[in-house]
């Protein structure tokens, strides 16, 4: 039985996946380099900024030193993100939630990019401050389940009582490996990569958490 639920925050919570986008669209071009998201993106959702480089480099040759390179990224992005706003129908989701659930968010961006949204969305007020980053864990990235596991302790939360909002395969077996069930929204991937989800939907509105209890 599901007691407790835990957010991905990027493309779950905020539609900030697309800052991604246009951000390493730009940081490839101004190497030379076509970025092909569709095949590439989900290797790098969950990732920290310095894994993503590396694994830039390992598909493009991509030169450079990793620090430069992940400044870089995180130049580029930074101005992006304060125009997130909230994916359609979390508001609304959230609401029905905190009536029946414990609730946390769980993320792996960094904390500078997390005190721009939470600026901006409050998210840190919507979940009583129950709002971790990879930060807190020594940066251990998904799909390492570590972010989750820390969450769930500090909602107080049994793991195979969590249950667990993703958008991306990284987050999905990031939570399956933390014992937890999982919803996969369709925001920043297609079906097929987040196939072992639990539950794949296109929107919050066919979200049924019945059939979990």
């Amino acid at each position: 039985m599901i007691k407790a639920i835990i957010f991905d925050l990027e493309g779950v919570i905020v539609d900030s996946e697309r800052h991604w986008d246009k951000s390493d669209t730009k940081f490839l071009k101004n190497h030379g380099i076509k970025y092909d998201s569709k095949r590439i993106k989900p290797l790098l959702m969950g990732k920290n900024l310095h894994e993503g480089v590396k694994i830039l480099q390992g598909i493009y040759e991509l030169k450079g030193d990793v620090e430069d390179l992940v400044q870089q990224r995180r130049d580029i992005i930074i101005n992006l993100y304060p125009t997130t706003n909230f994916i359609p129908g979390f508001r609304r989701f959230l609401a029905k939630v905190k009536r029946l659930y414990s609730a946390g968010v769980a993320t792996s961006i960094e904390r500078k990019f997390l005190e721009i949204i939470d600026k901006k969305l409050s998210i840190s007020k919507l979940f009583n401050n129950h709002v971790y980053s990879i930060a807190d864990i020594g940066f251990v990235s998904k799909p390492n389940p570590d972010i989750f596991l820390f969450a769930a302790d500090k909602i107080k939360a049994n793991p195979k009582e969590c249950l667990v909002l993703e958008d991306s395969p990284n987050g999905i077996e990031a939570a399956k490996r933390a014992g937890m069930k999982c919803i996969a929204l369709t925001t920043s991937t297609d079906r097929k990569r987040l196939k072992d989800a639990d539950l794949i939907v296109d929107s919050y509105s066919q979200i049924e958490l019945k059939r979990f209890q």
